[in-house]
């Protein structure tokens, strides 16, 4: 055959390729390019609404990345289907690489869980400040596979969801009101009573202190070397932490005023000698 009608065969060949797929192709990119700006609109949209709403804050960043999630693979199996693939044949190579990536992603599978576990069960929202997996922080936002954190000295913490979900939390900010504990160690050779009435009169003067549950003052440990006064105060945690350094230092400043004996140390004889 004619070299010419070889070059003639295979340009029909890559003509007739290019009549038959071209226009699916420029269709699915097409459809692909529109497709991922409406997702990040109405993903937008879907936010905007929730906060119109006034749904959960805890439940919004959820909501949008699982949205997110799903319209994006809505739009892939589109996009597929407009090239011609058959679907039949294509679920069933997708239902087996599903397999094959849970298998390889259980750890986040477990995330996932976790996730919807936190987010139904609700042992914590976002802006209460947790103790959890040995870290203490403000709740800044719950993601699909992790909760984002900020501690005291605002630094960022991501702790997986399925660990946390499945550990103790403890909750500070549950409750209305919080009780603190003042140990106040001061030598035997005070005057308990003056010193008891002291603290009565440091107590009655702040009115964050409240009365319903009462304040508790009393000695819980005597030894011949030091004698411990135990406070337990309650006050709205909102002022719990200003509260707690203001009497501490209102304690000290009138320890000194009123010459409150501290505990004598003890020395290395008597140490030895206690144990």
């Amino acid at each position: 055959m004619p070299e010419y009608l070889q070059f003639d065969q295979y340009g029909n060949l890559i003509s007739n390729f290019f009549v038959i797929y071209g226009m699916k192709l420029l269709s699915a990119v097409l459809t692909l390019a529109i497709g991922l700006w409406a997702v990040d609109r109405m993903n937008k949209l879907i936010y905007a609404l929730m906060v119109k709403k006034d749904v959960d804050i805890s439940l919004r960043p959820f909501l949008k990345n699982l949205l997110g999630i799903t319209l994006r693979i809505l739009l892939l199996v589109l996009v597929i289907a407009q090239l011609g693939v058959e679907m039949t044949s294509f679920i069933a190579v997708l239902g087996s690489a599903g397999l094959a990536i849970g298998l390889a992603l259980q750890g986040s599978l477990s995330n996932f869980a976790g996730g919807v576990l936190i987010l139904t069960i609700k042992p914590f929202r976002v802006g209460d400040f947790i103790e959890a997996q040995g870290q203490a922080g403000t709740v800044n936002m719950i993601n699909i596979f992790n909760t984002v954190i900020k501690t005291g000295n605002n630094q960022v913490i991501y702790i997986p969801n399925g660990p946390l979900a499945n550990s103790v939390v403890v909750n500070y900010s549950v409750e209305p009101t919080r009780r603190m504990e003042l140990k106040l160690a001061i030598s035997p050779r005070n005057n308990v009573a003056e010193v008891k009435q002291m603290l009565w009169e440091i107590i009655n003067y702040d009115e964050r202190i409240l009365l319903e549950p009462a304040p508790f003052m009393g000695v819980t440990e005597f030894t011949e070397y030091s004698l411990t006064i135990t406070l337990r105060l309650w006050a709205k945690k909102e002022e719990f932490w200003p509260l707690n350094w203001e009497m501490n230092e209102r304690i000290k400043i009138a320890f000194e005023e009123h010459d409150v004996k501290m505990p004598a140390p003890l020395q290395k004889h008597e140490v030895v000698s206690a144990q």
